[in-house]
């Protein structure tokens, strides 16, 4: 027969709950009477009934583990205050450091905008001379480069241009070869219906009526 999961909740009938706990109170101390014996372990165990009725086991003196587990504690708070301080120091140490390194930082960038020259010494004015120098230097080098891109997207954009030009240049001379070819068609056409025109005989009558004589005439 296979048993249902026990539902984790307080057993409402009296005499259900009673032997519940003993049962499983019999088995607590069976596991722990297991444990220490199979694992070497120092166990204690205390249980108290609903009835304030105790239980105990302990694999040796329940005194002894007592103590034993009291003392772990007070050290374990010992150690807890030293922890959070040395951590808190190292942050304090950390937090003064990046402030000096901050404070240098803003007292260079002064000087190199030329701000607090007093102080200064020879030595340090020549060195952020330099500098400078440096700096400019590598400005004017990105600043050349940069030119010589655009040019290049320049010179890149004028050739497309020309391409484009001259493809528009080759249709638009097909446009007027087309265009001149039909025109000079359209001439032919009527260059020829004007002579046929010109050859058409026509026939005209001079004299009388009675003794009109037929001649041909030509246009």
């Amino acid at each position: 027969m296979v048993r249902g999961k026990t539902l984790m909740r307080r057993i409402e009938n009296t005499t259900s709950r009673q032997v519940t706990f003993s049962k499983r109170r019999n088995g607590l101390l069976k596991k722990a009477f297991e444990l220490s014996v199979l694992c070497d372990a120092e166990v204690g165990l205390i249980i108290f009934s609903p009835r304030a009725k105790l239980y105990e086991f302990s694999s040796s003196s329940m005194q002894e583990i007592i103590e034993r587990h009291q003392k772990h504690i007070k050290d374990d708070q010992g150690e807890k205050p030293v922890v959070e301080q040395n951590s808190m120091q190292n942050l304090k140490h950390e937090t003064a450091s990046l402030m000096k390194k901050i404070e240098l930082l803003e007292t260079s960038k002064r000087k190199l905008l030329g701000e607090s020259l007093g102080s200064c010494s020879l030595e340090e004015l020549q060195r952020m001379e330099h500098q400078l120098e440096r700096s400019v230097n590598i400005i004017r080098a990105r600043k050349m480069q940069v030119y010589r891109e655009q040019i290049e997207r320049l010179k890149d954009n004028v050739k497309d241009l020309a391409s484009e030009n001259v493809m528009l240049l080759e249709k638009c001379g097909g446009l007027e070869k087309q265009q001149t070819s039909g025109e000079e068609d359209q001439g032919e056409g009527l260059s020829t219906e004007s002579s046929e025109k010109s050859d058409v005989e026509t026939e005209l009558f001079i004299g009388l009526p009675e003794c009109r004589t037929k001649r041909p005439f030509k246009n």
